[in-house]
């Protein structure tokens, strides 16, 4: 049985990544940006929601020193290719404060801080949810 259908060839598709990895699995916080920039310049609408640990990937100083690998680019590159490519960054506002994260110390990257309940519809409402 043949599939003639191409990678490219789709309607309007959303996805959600849920990072909820971070500097504590290094390996694991590249691929998810790497991933979010393909899928966005494919014309996709790519939403990252960083939760548990991977609220710290939003703190200043954080994703700038951080690599995947040693020698790698940092994550905050990873990042800005797929904000670049038109992805949107969403910050668990709850998961915040157990990691010591004040509204001041969030990169700019950010688009907005939100909520679980944001989270939910967000997962509702999206074609595809991934989690790292």
């Amino acid at each position: 049985m043949s599939d003639d259908r191409h990678y490219l060839d789709h309607g309007e598709k959303s996805v959600v990544i849920v990072m909820t990895s971070g500097p504590s699995q290094r390996s694991r916080c590249a691929t998810p940006f790497y991933m979010a920039a393909i899928m966005a310049s494919m014309d996709a609408e790519v939403k990252v929601f960083f939760t548990m640990e991977g609220v710290r990937l939003c703190q200043k100083g954080v994703p700038e020193q951080l690599t995947a690998m040693d020698g790698g680019k940092t994550i905050i590159e990873f990042m800005r290719d797929a904000k670049a490519a038109g992805a949107k960054f969403y910050l668990c506002r709850p998961a915040m404060p157990g990691y010591e994260i004040e509204v001041p110390d969030v990169i700019a990257e950010v688009d907005e801080l939100s909520s679980g309940g944001e989270l939910a519809d967000l997962i509702l409402s999206s074609d595809k949810v991934l989690f790292f």
